[in-house]
């Protein structure tokens, strides 16, 4: 499965972005998603979750009421939807797909991820 993100780029704070998450070579609705970031000098960490039915979604701290993940499966599609974001979200995003089970604790764990896209840099600044 390859996975391309797209939607990042240079934004005010308080406003609103997409990011899509769009798959080829599989069907994304056999995999759970996960949202990622990495700023600069700092750890990949982990952004928000979704299954693969879109039933249920998990969201890091940071940016729960924010964010919103939810994902097109016949569009084999991904999206995350950024509300009200702060220069604290600048970072690259990645998407990435694991297979099951659906789980808050592998939800978070990058090294549970199979597929990784490129990453979509997203900046927030006045």
């Amino acid at each position: 499965v390859q996975l391309v993100e797209s939607g990042g780029g240079l934004v005010q704070p308080g406003a609103s972005l997409r990011l899509s998450c769009a798959a080829s070579g599989g069907t994304l609705s056999s995999y759970n998603m996960g949202w990622f970031r990495q700023a600069p000098g700092k750890e990949r960490e982990f952004v928000a979750a979704i299954s693969y039915t879109g039933v249920n979604t998990d969201y890091a701290d940071s940016v729960k009421d924010r964010f919103t993940c939810s994902r097109d499966n016949p569009k084999n599609t991904v999206y995350l939807q950024m509300d009200r974001v702060q220069a604290e979200d600048t970072a690259v995003y990645y998407c990435a797909a694991r297979g099951p089970p659906y789980s808050r604790t592998y939800n978070r764990d990058p090294q549970k991820y199979d597929y990784w896209g490129q990453g979509t840099q997203v900046t927030v600044s006045s």
